[in-house]
């Protein structure tokens, strides 16, 4: 009986960490900006193709342009699609409230690694990452991609979630000013160890 207590104790904690991520970065509770024009969508195809580039010499020149016209066109379109008109932390009010369906940062993360591994990159590899998993009122989740091979702090992250409205926010992992992560993988063996140590504790 204790036992299915905990583990009912457990899955709420889980649960409200998955309501209550992604953390707003110090602008997130401003109006989000316009709509990008055109030239700028084109514009950050092109700085997230070098960058993807840039992750190391083994990297396909068309696969990097693929991954970036997906990464920066699409969460535009699940913008529309959501109903995402207001800054993230507002948006994600709303979710937690059942005002609006889909858009908290675990929402893009998934759309976006979905619509990625679809392409079966040979020369990119993807990783799901966590932010601050182990406390709840700052977990975030992401999409990082490194080249074949590579671990995933020398990767590029990909956050559509972060500046609002399915604008991509990208940055090498060393350079995030905001976040520390570490892999989806990890953030559930962790899970699993705090959930054996509380029933130990019974």
């Amino acid at each position: 009986m204790k036992r299915r207590k905990v583990a009912r104790i457990a899955g709420a904690l889980l649960c409200a960490a998955l309501l209550s991520g992604c953390a707003g970065s110090p602008t997130s509770t401003e109006t989000p900006p316009a709509a990008p024009t055109a030239t700028e969508v084109e514009a950050q195809v092109a700085e997230v193709t070098q960058a993807l580039r840039a992750l190391g010499p083994g990297v396909d020149p068309a696969e990097a342009a693929r991954a970036a016209e997906i990464a920066v066109r699409e969460p535009l379109d699940w913008a529309r699609d959501w109903q995402v008109v207001d800054p993230p932390l507002v948006h994600n009010f709303k979710v937690v409230h059942g005002l609006r369906e889909k858009g908290v940062c675990q929402d893009w993360a998934d759309a976006l690694e979905i619509a990625l591994h679809a392409e079966g990159f040979r020369t990119l590899e993807l990783h799901r990452a966590l932010a601050n998993a182990r406390n709840m009122k700052l977990e975030h989740a992401t999409v990082i991609i490194t080249a074949r091979g590579q671990p995933m702090q020398q990767g590029l992250i990909l956050d559509p979630w972060r500046i609002g409205q399915g604008r991509l926010f990208f940055s090498r992992v060393a350079d995030d000013p905001r976040y520390d992560w570490e892999s989806r993988e990890a953030v559930r063996a962790w899970n699993r160890e705090w959930k054996a140590r509380a029933l130990a504790q019974l």
